[in-house]
């Protein structure tokens, strides 16, 4: 692990093999090839690292999900994806920079690529509205009334 402050490191990278989906991970997670997940020895999981390919200098964002490598030698397992991203696959093991991220901002939009949005707001007049249902409520009862008041003919045979 770094020490003294230092924010990364430079090793070897091995990955995971597609058949470890399914497999549990030291933090309880299941593994799935998909996943942009590593195992780590020491940093804490759920921390969120950036992996740097040395030799094509592409990086992939990783969350700690498992304890390892015990390889001799290496620094960081990537899930198949996270190894598929940096182009390490066809090499097996690859150097690589190991940098924590303190506070990832992931899949943040860049607001320049947003559309502008153009609405407007419908005016609300709820006093209206409860005076249209008193009325109707008015009318109703007024109609009760008078047909209560109103003289009872009895049709005789």
């Amino acid at each position: 692990m770094p020490c003294c402050g230092q924010k990364h490191q430079r090793g070897k990278a091995s990955f995971y093999s597609k058949r470890a989906t399914g497999a549990r991970s030291a933090s309880g997670q299941r593994i799935h090839h998909d996943s942009l997940t590593c195992a780590h020895r020491y940093y804490p999981f759920g921390t969120m690292l950036k992996v740097t390919n040395l030799r094509n200098n592409k990086s992939v964002i990783v969350e700690v999900i498992d304890r390892g490598p015990f390889g001799r030698g290496r620094i960081i397992d990537l899930s198949w994806a996270a190894a598929n991203e940096i182009d390490m696959i066809s090499q097996g093991v690859a150097t690589v920079k190991v940098e924590r991220l303190d506070n990832p901002v992931p899949f943040k939009p860049e607001d320049s690529k947003l559309p502008k949005i153009d609405f407007e707001m419908a005016e609300y007049e709820p006093e209206q509205y409860f005076e249209k249902k008193e009325k109707t409520r008015e009318k109703a009862e007024a109609k009760i009334e008078a047909k209560e008041k109103a003289p009872h003919h009895r049709h005789t045979p």
